[in-house]
């Protein structure tokens, strides 16, 4: 006798429990939204030390490009981390990650020092966009501002 056991038919995965569901959606946007409050929130705190950050990569008019990135990963992550406007707060993100990833950590320019880290960070932020898309395609989840 044979069973075929998959997502569909077994009683035990996630997708059988949509109440599971519901609280990863919740609990993965929390922790992205989390992840850009915590940057925001740090940006704020060595604002000049940023500075000289986005100065050193090259960024036109570094104090202004600095105040943007605040206002973009304090407001879409505050959005995110409850649920309102989640789409659209992905998706800024989104752009704002891959921006911050081509700018910022262009591993291949490295030495061998810095090679690892920084293809390390790149990688993480390719996931980080991945999970952004994920949030942006299926929305907040019943747990949020939205409830969509």
């Amino acid at each position: 006798m044979s069973t075929n056991l998959n997502a569909s038919t077994t009683p035990y995965t996630p997708a059988a429990n949509p109440a599971i569901n519901q609280t990863l959606l919740l609990v993965g946007r929390v922790l992205i939204g989390l992840l850009f409050l915590i940057f925001g929130v740090r940006s704020i705190m060595y604002f000049a030390g940023s500075v000289g950050y986005f100065t050193k990569l090259g960024f036109p008019s570094p104090e202004a490009m600095v105040v943007l990135a605040i206002v973009i990963q304090l407001a879409a992550g505050i959005a995110l981390f409850v649920g309102w406007k989640t789409r659209w707060a992905a998706w800024l993100l989104v752009a704002y990650v891959v921006i911050a990833t081509l700018m910022a950590h262009r591993y291949w320019e490295y030495d061998a020092t810095q090679y690892v880290p920084q293809m390390t960070n790149f990688f993480k932020n390719v996931a980080i966009i991945g999970g952004l898309l994920y949030s942006a395609v299926m929305g907040p989840g019943r747990y949020s501002v939205d409830k969509s």
